[in-house]
């Protein structure tokens, strides 16, 4: 088995053979367009046993992935943090891209249980949709703080609740006590009023779109207390299909929820995982601080480690722990619906 270590950038893509010890065998320079992946593919297809390792950089790897996938080859995903140790531990020294190339292939062959890519569905449809509402959020947020400055200074003893600007009947209330004001700063306020209506109407629309998608999707996911629409769909996005793990605890490494142990002679303790993908555990502390709100289960959990001697902060990562068990149980619920919903269909003509 020969494994391709590759080296994604915008404009070029390095590509290192190395055998089964780690040795190189060989290496190319692609341009990253599909005449480039094309030459790749015939370059490599001198080794019939092969397997692409590629960095996992997304926005730079995901067309080369797309194109690899679909003539049928096997690639793996290697996060950019372990070549570090791979180039550490080679002879060569310095940084080049034949060099990251050859650390690829190396963490490969280190870390036989790396995720297996697989051609991208409704998932990275989902994903690209939250991201996109989030960033409306925030561009919403930065213009709200700024209208919130010329409103102190057009009408200083008017306090605007937390949160109102979101609301339309806020922004008119706005609008009217603006029509009162003349000058440059009045004007500004006016302008920035219409730009955060729109951005709260366009924000209003991906929700809804967003929940009809997530709904035939997670079905299960749901049901479980503190999860709603946008939450799932932030679980289903940046999960990117919960079958890639094995287990549950294969799933609560990259969720950042699995406990680090730094513990040593008589005193035993765990402390916080700040790894793995953090948009995927802030959806899942989320969930958990809701479900403490007003969930019994949860604010047991809580209190019965709390009893034992665990800081709230410890107690709060176990019960987050938890929820990884219990939402990739859903998820796995939900993809073998959809699974067998698929294979229930007829076949088109």
């Amino acid at each position: 088995m020969v494994t391709l270590g590759t080296d994604a950038h915008k404009r070029s893509h390095t590509i290192v053979a190395a055998d089964e010890q780690g040795r190189q065998l060989g290496q190319v320079t692609v341009t990253a367009t599909p005449e480039g992946h094309l030459r790749a593919l015939r370059w490599a297809s001198r080794w019939p046993e092969r397997c692409w390792a590629v960095e996992d950089c997304r926005h730079l790897s995901r067309r080369l992935e797309r194109d690899l996938l679909a003539a049928g080859e096997r690639v793996v995903r290697v996060p950019p943090k372990l070549m570090a140790g791979a180039r550490r531990g080679a002879r060569t020294r310095g940084k080049s891209d034949p060099i990251d190339a050859l650390a690829v292939a190396r963490a490969t062959l280190r870390e036989p249980d790396l995720p297996v890519a697989c051609l991208e569905g409704v998932e990275r449809q989902v994903r690209l949709l939250v991201d996109h509402r989030e960033d409306l959020v925030a561009e919403r947020t930065r213009i709200q703080q700024r209208l919130r400055w010329h409103l102190h200074e057009l009408e200083p003893g008017w306090g605007i609740p937390a949160g109102a600007l979101d609301r339309g009947v806020w922004l008119d209330r706005v609008q009217r006590r603006l029509a009162a004001h003349r000058g440059v700063v009045a004007e500004l306020a006016g302008e920035l009023v219409g730009r955060c209506r729109q951005l709260t109407e366009r924000i209003n629309q991906l929700e809804a779109d967003l929940d009809r998608r997530v709904t035939p999707l997670a079905g299960h996911l749901r049901q479980v207390v503190g999860v709603g629409a946008l939450g799932a769909a932030k679980l289903i996005g940046e999960t990117g299909g919960v079958g890639r793990f094995r287990g549950s605890a294969q799933f609560a490494m990259p969720a950042g929820v699995a406990p680090i142990p730094v513990w040593s002679g008589n005193r035993t303790r765990h402390r916080l995982n700040r790894g793995g993908n953090r948009q995927l555990n802030a959806a899942i502390h989320r969930v958990a601080v809701t479900q403490l709100r007003a969930y019994g289960p949860a604010q047991a959990l809580l209190a019965r480690r709390i009893a034992a001697g665990n800081s709230k902060p410890e107690a709060l990562r176990v019960l987050k722990r938890h929820l990884a068990d219990v939402l990739y149980a859903a998820m796995c619920s939900d993809e073998q619906a959809g699974s067998t919903a698929t294979a229930g269909q007829p076949a088109a003509a």
